[in-house]
């Protein structure tokens, strides 16, 4: 029995069984929750008897609640666990028939432990069925597979036929459960794990937290552990945080315990799997090969046939104080001359040993510790010897695979000081390595340098590797690292924290690379393009445009012609945003077009993001769309994780910006749980604000507010603030959504304002006319607006401005015109067509033109009930009935229809047997507009339940 921090809730599976042991008679409710060490199977048993004890049946009558917990040295005393449940209702044996009552009798007395066990069993069932008989019973087995098998026998012998009980059973991972059924106790989540972190640690940099829950791998133990013993120096990120959990750790001190119960060859073995990095099955066989006789001994005791749990106390050897060996350690060791005999039969049955115990999963030909947590406690708890001498028959085992880079991870991790050669090999087979493996070859590469300009140009390279793999704690350590000595590699790691500060809206990262910039300007052109590109958002800032444009000048002078597509799409990019600094809009264009030329060639997915940007700068948002999904696509198969919600963030804006509403609803769901999972707090909040506009736009405002409250301000302010002016558009409250919307287009240039800027000026027109008022500077902003929309040559922005046109318009002539050329865009459909159409009928109506206006009004309602934006169907069909219309629409029976985006993604995930408020969580969206986009759903499928609705979804 072992106590982790109370985290674990009544699982579903649990709250069912004492609700059906209240409501029927059935026996036979058993459950094992099964669990690795420290995530919480003692906390949730004792969370489960609470709740049972706390349970008031209808008559009054509670729960009877037996509590025993499993001890490993009463393991072969039989009945001792059952002595142990069964006397709290010892007074209740009197009741029992003469039989019965004997053999109780002499178990609790101790007298005689050989009591045939069917009448112990039969008299155990009469006992409990006492008890049921006036109220419901919950047994409780805490660690069941240490308790003496003739107890647990008989208390299974009672629940297959003793209504009203209910029996649940906590086991170990990998222990056997007998046919039962099992509840397995999932790690904590991300958000679970940050709560728990922000209760025991509320000190932590956030970039420590993320790594120390990467290290516990969702076990709320081992995370305690860890943020407890972490240094002041190595709370604020700092310092490395160890390799695993502390030796005084409980937790360690247990696996340490089971690890010791091993035979010494199958410790061996799990130290050749625990060795980074992991190696597959065949490659750790031919490695146990390698080893000394001494290190991979015969075996000579059976494994353990089923897992035992020993008390968490501490072991009486010293465990080695080091987490890892490094290039600097100074252990030796001489390698055999030939690899030893190994029948690799007996290693398979060495691994079968650890997986029994939960320790480990094999899948195939892979090897997987069940955490984090196992693995480094494994490795930790080998002497160093053992892991220098593992490492090196890795590497040989590797090399001969051909697995280059593996193979040299595993010497460097063995190497014992300075090793030119083997740095410079590491180096090189970075180059082709996704970022997770470049960081530590270029790492240890930096390790094995005695030179310290190289050392600085290795840990820099770590570094952006390290960032790119959604590891910003090990990315600042490593900037930390690099040597006054090393140049110019301590200006460009200036460049990458500032980048690595832009997703988070850090203030001055923008300033921060323009000052790269000017450094690096006529030294190092490219650094100095890639923080130009950066800061590009400078561009705008009045007081920044001067010397962005400055600066951008001095380094797209040195473009030769012949440089590769990724950077001569950069030099064209940083050209653009230089003429829009310098207010040349016509020259603008020019650039950006030209990088979109470029990008068809271009592979990387940074300088495909930047021709993104240029295409949403010129209104081409489908094609910016495209790039930044392909942008996504390339980050995501490279390995660069912190990349993906980057792009998917353009993305979102282009389909935002293009009208393709589900594609950006698609990209923003997905983005702002990767943003999540990568440790981009506020860039998910960007993702959610796009969310919270999109569910504006359809005039959802539970949701929309549901997710503004989550996007919480920063850098999606001006997001949230579009989103609220839409909502007062629907309401009718113009003056208020002018006022938000004014706000917007007057704010100082932020995180993606060049777009947003220019996207609200619709519908502040809108709201600016139907509020009577021509302050705000409107008629500069509606000039500028017209003139770029022109400019872009895109239907869709063509129509919008045509729409602008109409609005502004002083006389009905030329705004009838007007609305008329703005419905004859080829390519302008969906949604923004549709507020065409209504606001075009309204109108046609208000000059008193019924029939006309009809058409127009009948095609938007029609238009916004497919696209689920109800608030809007319904004004259109208050202005139609204002029209004459006296019928109602055709076509507005919901049945046969298809569903939008978000009503399948909700389809799929009920379907799936996620509740509504699983759901609403899933894709912020409030209950309450999951329910209704349920009933919407149903009636589209033609279906009745959710059942019926699960059955026509998953049938082939």
């Amino acid at each position: 029995m072992f106590d982790a921090p109370l985290v674990q809730k009544l699982p579903p599976v649990v709250a069912g069984l004492l609700a059906g042991a209240e409501n029927g008679n059935a026996p036979g409710r058993v459950l094992v929750a099964r669990g690795p060490h420290g995530a919480g199977r003692t906390t949730l048993a004792r969370t489960v008897a609470a709740a049972a004890a706390g349970r008031t049946l209808p008559d009054g009558a509670g729960w009877t609640v037996l509590e025993v917990a499993g001890h490993r040295d009463e393991s072969d005393l039989p009945y001792a666990a059952l002595l142990r449940l069964i006397a709290p209702v010892r007074d209740l044996i009197a009741d029992l028939e003469p039989a019965w009552r004997t053999a109780l009798k002499r178990v609790l007395s101790g007298a005689s432990p050989q009591v045939e066990r069917l009448a112990l069993s039969l008299a155990l069932t009469g006992l409990m069925g006492t008890i049921t008989a006036r109220r419901p019973l919950l047994c409780v087995l805490d660690d069941a597979q240490s308790l003496d098998g003739p107890s647990r026998d008989a208390v299974l012998f009672a629940a297959r036929r003793v209504p009203r009980l209910v029996v649940l059973a906590t086991m170990p991972a990998g222990a056997d459960p007998g046919g039962l059924p099992v509840h397995e106790i999932a790690p904590l989540t991300h958000d679970q794990c940050r709560e728990l972190l922000a209760q025991h640690a509320p000190d932590l940099a956030r970039e420590v937290a993320a790594a120390v829950i990467a290290l516990a791998g969702g076990n709320p133990a081992a995370l305690i552990d860890l943020a407890g013993a972490l240094t002041p120096e190595q709370r604020r990120g700092y310092e490395p945080l160890p390799a695993t959990l502390p030796a005084t750790s409980p937790l360690r001190r247990r696996y340490r315990t089971e690890l010791n119960s091993l035979p010494e060859r199958t410790r061996t073995l799990l130290l050749l799997a625990a060795a980074q990095p992991p190696a597959t099955l065949p490659a750790l066989l031919t490695a146990a090969t390698l080893l000394p006789a001494a290190l991979l001994p015969a075996t000579t005791a059976s494994p353990p046939s089923s897992p035992s749990i020993a008390a968490s106390a501490p072991s009486t050897a010293s465990p080695p104080s080091s987490p890892a060996p490094t290039s600097t350690s100074t252990a030796t060791y001489d390698k055999p001359a030939g690899p030893q005999p190994v029948d690799a039969a007996d290693e398979l049955a060495g691994f079968a040993a650890a997986e029994r115990l939960g320790l480990i999963h094999i899948d195939g030909t892979d090897v997987r510790f069940t955490s984090p947590v196992v693995r480094g406690c494994t490795y930790a708890e080998s002497p160093r010897s053992h892991r220098h001498a593992a490492h090196l028959a890795l590497a040989e085992a590797l090399e001969a695979r051909g697995e280059r880079l593996a193979a040299l991870l595993h010497r460097a991790a063995a190497a014992t000081g300075p090793d030119a050669a083997l740095a410079r090999d590491l180096a090189w087979a970075a180059r082709t390595a996704e970022p997770g493996a470049a960081a530590e070859a270029r790492r240890f590469a930096a390790d094995l340098s005695p030179d310290p300009a190289a050392r600085g140009a290795a840990l820099l390279d770590a570094a952006r590797s390290a960032w790119l793999a959604g590891r910003p704690h090990d990315a600042g350590l490593l900037i930390r690292r690099i040597p006054q000595a090393a140049g110019h590699a301590r200006v460009r790691a200036r460049g990458l924290t500032a980048e690595m500060r832009l997703p988070e809206g850090r203030p001055g990262a923008r300033e921060l690379l323009l000052d790269v910039a000017a450094e690096l300007a006529d030294s190092d052109t490219v650094t100095a393009l890639e923080a130009l590109a950066l800061a590009g958002e400078a561009a705008g800032r009045p007081g920044e445009q001067g010397r962005y444009a400055g600066i951008a000048r001095r380094v797209t002078g040195r473009q030769r012609g012949d440089e590769p597509p990724a950077v001569t799409l950069t030099f064209h990019h940083v050209a653009g945003l230089a003429a829009m600094a310098d207010g040349d809009e016509p020259a603008a264009f020019a650039r950006f077009r030209r990088a979109l030329d470029v990008a068809d060639r271009v592979i990387e997915p940074g300088p495909l993001l930047r021709a993104a940007t240029a295409g949403i700068l010129v209104g081409d948002g489908r094609r910016a769309a495209a790039l930044a999904g392909r942008a996504a696509v390339l980050a995501r198969e490279s390995g660069a994780t912190v990349l993906v919600p980057q792009a998917l963030e353009t993305a979102a804006i282009a389909g935002l910006a293009s009208g393709e509403y589900a594609c950006a609803s698609t990209a923003a769901l997905d983005g702002a749980a990767l943003a999540r999972a990568t440790g981009q707090p506020i860039l998910a909040a960007v993702h959610t604000a796009v969310l919270a506009v999109l569910a504006a736009l359809v005039g959802d405002r539970a949701t929309t507010l549901t997710r503004i409250e989550s996007a919480a301000g920063g850098p999606s302010r001006s997001l949230c603030e579009w989103a609220l002016a839409l909502l007062d558009l629907v309401d009718g409250r113009a003056p208020a959504a002018a006022l938000r919307l004014a706000g917007v287009v007057t704010a100082p240039p932020g995180h993606g304002s060049a777009l947003l800027q220019v996207a609200v000026v619709p519908h502040l027109l809108e709201a600016a006319g139907q509020a009577g008022t021509n302050s705000f500077g409107l008629d500069a902003v509606a000039t500028g607006f017209d003139r770029w929309a022109g400019r872009t040559g895109q239907p869709a922005w063509l129509a919008l401005r045509d729409r602008c046109r109409a609005l502004r318009a002083t006389d009905s002539e030329a705004a009838e015109a007007h609305f008329a050329q703005a419905l004859r865009h080829v390519g302008e459909a969906g949604f923004p067509r549709a507020h065409t159409e209504l606001l075009y009928g309204k109108f046609l109506r208000r000059r008193r033109r019924h029939v006309e206006a009809r058409t127009h009004l009948r095609r938007a309602a029609e238009t916004f009930r497919l696209l689920d934006a109800e608030p809007w169907a319904e004004q259109s069909v208050r202005e139609l009935r204002a029209a004459g219309e006296r019928v109602d629409l055709p076509g507005t029976a919901l049945d046969g229809l298809e569903l939008t985006a978000q009503q399948e993604r909700i389809a799929v995930l009920v379907a799936g047997g996620a509740t509504n408020r699983e759901v609403a969580q899933e894709l912020h969206l409030s209950p309450r507009t999951v329910d209704h986009h349920l009933r919407n759903v149903f009636a589209r499928l033609g279906v009745r339940s959710r059942t019926e609705m699960a059955r026509m979804l998953n049938s082939p």
